[in-house]
């Protein structure tokens, strides 16, 4: 299974105030590494003090996979997950079996 992150201000109950959900994912294709850079400094962005960020807390709700294709990054697999498939082509009928994590 994938670690799904979930951030915004929990004090704000559903229903006090909408709010727009937001779906983040990284490293659906483990060779791309330089997503890992953008989905950490994103975090940190999303968790820190700023204005900006408590604003976004307060009307958003973030859902964040950091890592998509966890098995295909340990096994140094450049586009597929440990069953040899992409699965960035996978989005319309995934196989629970074979590709779990979409």
């Amino acid at each position: 299974p994938c670690e799904v992150l979930t951030i915004t201000n929990f004090e704000i109950r559903p229903q006090d105030r909408v709010k727009r959900y937001v779906v983040l994912t990284a490293r659906v294709h483990p060779g791309e590494t330089n997503s890992s850079w953008m989905m950490h400094g994103l975090l940190s962005f999303l968790v820190s003090s700023s204005p900006e960020a408590m604003a976004l807390r307060d009307s958003v709700v973030f859902k964040i996979v950091p890592m998509l294709n966890p098995d295909g990054v340990v096994a140094g697999n450049y586009r597929c997950g440990l069953a040899g498939v992409d699965l960035n082509r996978r989005w319309r009928d995934p196989d629970p079996c074979l590709h779990p994590t979409i």
